[in-house]
C-alpha cells in the first residue's frame, strides 16, 4: 500500500493558470496538467537559481522527492512546447502555512495547514469552540492566519 503524499510548502500560487500556444483557433488542443508544487520547484531552481538541496528544504520535502517533482514538472512543461499543447496549472499536494494551533478554552494544540481555515471556521476538536488562535511558537507561520483572525 502507498504512502500517503506529504505536504510540500509553497510560496508561490500562480495567478495565471492556463497557457495554450497561439494559432489554435477552431481545433481540439490537448492540455498538460502541471501540480502547484510543481510549479514551485520550478520556480525555486529556474527562476530563483536555488541550488536543489535549498529547493527541498524551502518546500519540507527530501531532495529525492524534490528531484522527482522538478523532473516531472519539466517533462510536462517539455512535451507542452514540442507538441504544442496547453498547460493548466492545478491541483496537488501543498500548502502555503502550517500552523501550531491552540484553543485557549481547553489549552489543545496542534499543527494544521493555512488552506483548513481559510475555507472555514474550524472547531476545536477536543471542546467544540471557535476561538482558535495561531501559536506564536508556529514554525512556518508567517502571518498567513491574521487574514483569518487568528493571531495571538
Amino acid at each position: 500500500m502507498p504512502r500517503c503524499k506529504k505536504i510540500r510548502m509553497v510560496e508561490f500560487i500562480p495567478e495565471n493558470k492556463y497557457f495554450i500556444p497561439v494559432n489554435v483557433a477552431g481545433r481540439t488542443i490537448e492540455e498538460v496538467i502541471i501540480n502547484v508544487e510543481e510549479v514551485e520547484a520550478v520556480r525555486l531552481s529556474d527562476s530563483e537559481g536555488f541550488e536543489q538541496d535549498e529547493c527541498a528544504e524551502k518546500m519540507n520535502i527530501s531532495r529525492a522527492t524534490f528531484q522527482r517533482v522538478i523532473n516531472s514538472a519539466r517533462k510536462k512543461i517539455s512535451d507542452a512546447l514540442v507538441n504544442g499543447k496547453a498547460i493548466r496549472i492545478e491541483g496537488g499536494s501543498f500548502t502555503r502555512n502550517i500552523c501550531t494551533v491552540a484553543c485557549p478554552n481547553c489549552g489543545g494544540q496542534w499543527e494544521d495547514v493555512y488552506e483548513n481555515f481559510a475555507n472555514e471556521k474550524k472547531l476545536c476538536p477536543k471542546c467544540n469552540q471557535n476561538n482558535l488562535k495561531c501559536s506564536p511558537k508556529g514554525e512556518f507561520c508567517k502571518g498567513y492566519c491574521k487574514r483569518y483572525g487568528m493571531s495571538w
